[in-house]
């Protein structure tokens, strides 16, 4: 059982020629709505793989809101969990032919106190893991250590993701990696806010965190608290809308940790995932269920596995 708890929103998604200068008008070739949030999104690409997937967001008691929860139940995601207290918020994503993107993104109403309450539903219903975005740090913590400290002895807490896209602060990121067991991050906001490879091992190793390092086309890193190094390639696909694929990775990710996989195959896996999400538009339509993802890798399987990289 995998709880995510963190971003539900309506993706506002126009179609540009190129991203818009400062001052600069362009024409919209496309305007669509779909659903949207990387908490909502990796709880529906978990379930479409085979996890027991709850979802608890923040959204609003409108219909609107009501058709977005009912979305992720066709998914087979339980939204038992999601607070109707605040407001189902809008993403405007920017996209251009190449996918390129921009996003800008409306704060939500997810604050300490639902974490506090979803990490101690979380444990009393014996989860397996949670699942947090990294908006919600460095505050996430201290709503994690307080469940923690008013849960029922004998039950164990769930292992805890996070995904770091959206920490803004070497801060907020560090706070994360204390409290994560495993973390997913897109390169350049890791560089950004670590380093290079040899911060990024050392944070790794210096929080006892797996760290999956995702770079779109170019592939994926695994640095493991041990020191050891796995990179992936990224699959070769006709992309038309990457938006949502780092969700679909951390999700999928999710999904075959909870089945028992290693770090290194659940990255095999999630990387898969992620590819053939790209291939049609919006954060949802394109999320593989499990027959499409063992598909592909029946089809390109090869004799044998790289060993990882040791620590020298």
């Amino acid at each position: 059982m995998i709880v995510f708890c963190g971003y539900a929103n309506i993706d506002l998604t126009v179609g540009v020629p190129r991203l818009p200068a400062p001052g600069a008008r362009v024409q919209a070739t496309a305007v669509r709505h779909g659903h949207g949030g990387m908490a909502a999104n990796a709880s529906a690409a978990a379930a479409r793989t085979g996890a027991d997937a709850w979802f608890a967001g923040v959204v609003g008691p409108d219909p609107r809101s009501t058709a977005f929860l009912a979305a992720l139940d066709a998914d087979g995601v339980r939204t038992d969990w999601t607070a109707r207290t605040g407001t189902l918020t809008t993403a405007v994503v920017l996209l251009t032919p190449d996918g390129e993107r921009a996003v800008i993104s409306q704060d939500d109403e997810l604050d300490a106190r639902h974490i506090t309450r979803t990490a101690r539903a979380a444990r009393e219903a014996g989860a397996d893991w949670l699942y947090l975005d990294g908006y919600r740090f460095p505050g996430a913590a201290a709503a994690l250590a307080e469940a923690a400290a008013g849960a029922p002895s004998g039950k164990p807490a769930p292992g805890v993701v996070v995904d770091l896209d959206g920490c803004d602060r070497a801060e907020a990121l560090r706070t994360a990696l204390t409290t994560a067991d495993h973390a997913v991050i897109g390169r350049p906001l890791a560089v950004a806010l670590l380093g290079g490879e040899p911060a990024l091992a050392q944070a790794a190793a210096d929080h006892d965190v797996h760290l999956v390092v995702t770079d779109g086309a170019r592939g994926w890193t695994l640095l493991t608290p041990a020191g050891e190094r796995h990179a992936g390639a990224a699959i070769d696909v006709d992309t038309v809308d990457a938006t949502g694929a780092g969700d679909c990775f951390t999700g999928a990710y999710c999904a075959e940790l909870d089945r028992g996989r290693s770090p290194l195959e659940a990255a095999r896996f999630a990387a898969v995932a992620a590819g053939l999400s790209c291939t049609r538009p919006g954060a949802r339509d394109g999320l593989p269920d499990r027959r499409a993802v063992d598909s592909w890798l029946e089809a390109h399987a090869t004799p044998g596995s790289p060993e990882p990289d040791r620590p020298q």
